[in-house]
């Protein structure tokens, strides 16, 4: 399994916008809650309002539903797989049994 897609959660959308479009030179398509960077081969989505900022990896699995069972079995949270979404996929976001954050994303 590899990266494929890069997820900033920021208190405030708008300056994490400005920080990393400026810093990295990225361009920003928004959307409706929030938007996404181009940065190149992976995708880096934004959104804002999060309690808990940070820079999630999600990994590509081939079948999603089965890789949510297995973080569950080995002692992990997953949430439900999201409904496909164009261009992007289905999501689960995660955590490891000591709370650290991933998600999954089955294209």
């Amino acid at each position: 399994m590899k990266p494929s897609y890069l997820e900033i959660g920021a208190p405030d959308d708008a300056k994490a916008r400005s920080f990393f479009a400026e810093l990295f030179e990225w361009s920003f398509t928004p959307m409706e809650n929030g938007g996404w960077f181009d940065s190149g081969e992976i995708k880096t989505g934004l959104h804002g309002k999060d309690d808990r900022p940070a820079i999630v990896v999600y990994f590509t699995v081939p079948d999603i539903e089965s890789t949510v069972a297995r973080v569950r079995s080995l002692g992990g949270t997953a949430d439900d797989p999201t409904p496909e979404e164009p261009g992007f996929g289905r999501f689960s976001t995660c955590t490891d049994p000591q709370g650290i954050r991933f998600g999954l994303r089955q294209e």
